[in-house]
């Protein structure tokens, strides 16, 4: 028991490391991260950031390599996450106006973060950059 509890230690602080990677990634694109580790019961997102009107929902995944974790990021956690924006702006009825996307930061060790906006809509469409998928 005590093994997985420090298997989920560790990987919680691999988590936090790499939303703090991927948050100063943002900010020099010019966003402005308005929260991180936005938790409730329904799900979890992983950074909130916001560049003029646009308010993009950042999953966060770090990997070995960039197909893995492209593929990390299944439809139930896709889900999860869309319950958990619509908690989010529940709570900020000021963020109504803005357009909403959900967007990826993957990153792999040696690699510069790689940044997927509008990578997957509330349809269940999981797209990449460029409006298909990217792998």
């Amino acid at each position: 028991m005590a093994v997985n509890t420090e298997r989920r230690r560790r990987a919680f602080g691999r988590g936090r490391r790499g939303e703090r990677i991927a948050a100063w990634w943002l900010r020099l694109k010019g966003y402005r991260i308005l929260a991180q580790g936005f938790r409730v019961p329904v799900g979890e997102i992983d950074l909130i950031a916001r560049r003029g009107r646009t308010i993009a929902l950042v999953e966060v995944k770090a990997r070995t390599d960039l197909e893995t974790a492209y593929a990390a990021i299944g439809a139930r956690q896709r889900q999860r996450i869309e319950r958990a924006a619509a908690s989010f702006l529940q709570r900020h009825p000021a963020l109504a106006r803005c357009d909403i996307r959900f967007d990826v930061v993957l990153l792999v060790p040696g690699r510069r973060p790689r940044h997927l906006t509008d990578a997957w809509r509330r349809d269940g469409a999981w797209r990449g950059a460029s409006g298909t998928p990217i792998l």
